[in-house]
């Protein structure tokens, strides 16, 4: 695993031991070539963050910052590693359970972030599925999103998103057995 580009591109990445499955490098190719100058200077939230390779592509490629909020104290090591060896600023990271930092967050943080990456653990069972749906229907997510921002959810293949979430899917590309799918604020139908 290493940064793909910019100006920490060809560094490689660390991935922390808790880590069942980084985001392959040629899903994250993909995915920063479909964002292309929507990374230059924005505000990242790498939820969920793992090794941090999202928020850290972000800023190799000229974000302004990016907060990680990553729950396994091994992870957030290697993210702070991660960032140490490539030499990026303007990374933070939060080491506390996502549904709990959204929901203490929430207000604070309110519309800070152009984009959103978030890589939950695969709804495979039951539980996971949970915590999948319980993050898209969580109220204070898409408060932290800027209007015209842009949430990148990684999923496994053939995943259903929940109808009723404040989110609208834009796009889904599929890249072996993982989806991402892009999202944005659903319209208001009061509006």
């Amino acid at each position: 695993m290493r940064i793909i580009a910019g100006i920490a591109g060809g560094i490689p990445l660390a991935a922390p031991r808790s880590l069942a499955r980084p985001t392959a490098d040629r899903v994250r190719e993909a995915l920063f070539s479909i964002l292309g100058d929507r990374v230059d200077g924005a505000a990242v939230l790498d939820l969920f963050a793992g090794s941090g390779a999202l928020g850290i592509e972000a800023l190799s490629r000229g974000a302004h910052s990016a907060l990680f909020v990553e729950l396994q104290s091994d992870a957030c090591r290697t993210i702070e590693v991660n960032l140490t060896k490539a030499r990026l600023r303007g990374g933070e990271v939060r080491k506390m359970e996502v549904l709990r930092f959204l929901k203490q967050s929430g207000p604070s943080l309110a519309a800070r972030f152009d984009l959103i990456f978030a890589d939950p653990p695969y709804a495979r069972d039951e539980e996971k599925r949970k915590i999948l749906d319980n993050l898209l229907n969580q109220k204070d997510l898409p408060m932290l999103l800027k209007q015209d921002g842009l949430f990148v959810l990684e999923v496994m293949e053939h995943t259903p998103l929940p109808s009723s979430t404040p989110w609208q899917e834009m796009d889904r590309r599929r890249y072996g057995g993982t989806e991402l799918a892009f999202l944005t604020k659903a319209a208001d139908p009061a509006t």
